[in-house]
């Protein structure tokens, strides 16, 4: 019942305009997934950006199940399965970019171009679901919810010793002990 998995995995590609170069990152999202991405509007208007309010920016698409676990192992392959610290949050899910996104094992095509890609993944347990459910919903114990140090050892565990957390402590130690 403690077990960790993971609930979700959230792709999102901000392209900062909308248009022809938002179509084509759509493109690129429907390729990686097999599923058609959402688009997501600004907030509110910024000058120095050409921004405008509800202007479509970004797009994003949600993956759950083994397909979720498949695509971010490809992720992480990218990243050489090497986080910071800083990338997990309190709540036990962590999030990374990708530079490029013919790294992810897509054929580059000249007519899509290059963009990067932000990868979030959202940790659960089973019983995750009383909080989310219609009727009868209840509050998850604090013992139950994820943390920090949970999902880190899980990331340990799962990616073996490929996976190297960086600790901004030890480098630190490092460093002075080199000078």
């Amino acid at each position: 019942m403690k077990e960790l998995r993971v609930e979700k995995l959230v792709i999102n590609i901000s392209v900062g305009e909308s248009g022809d170069r938002l179509t084509r990152a759509a493109k690129v999202l429907e390729q990686l997934t097999g599923q058609t991405p959402v688009t997501s509007k600004a907030r509110y208007t910024v000058r120095t950006f050409g921004i405008r309010r509800n202007e479509k920016i970004a797009c994003h698409v949600t993956v759950r199940g083994p397909k979720a676990e498949e695509i971010l192992e490809r992720g992480l392959k990218v990243k050489e399965y090497e986080l910071k610290k800083g990338n997990f949050s309190e709540t036990g899910n962590f999030g990374f970019g990708v530079d490029e996104h013919i790294d992810l094992g897509i054929k580059y095509d000249p007519g899509i171009g290059i963009f990067g890609a932000d990868f979030y993944v959202v940790m659960s347990r089973p019983g995750y679901r009383v909080a989310k459910r219609k009727s009868r919903t209840n509050k998850i114990g604090f013992q139950h919810k994820v943390k920090k140090e949970e999902a880190q050892a899980w990331f340990r565990q799962r990616f073996d010793e490929n996976l190297t957390i960086f600790i901004r402590y030890y480098l630190r130690q490092v460093r002075r002990s080199i000078m």
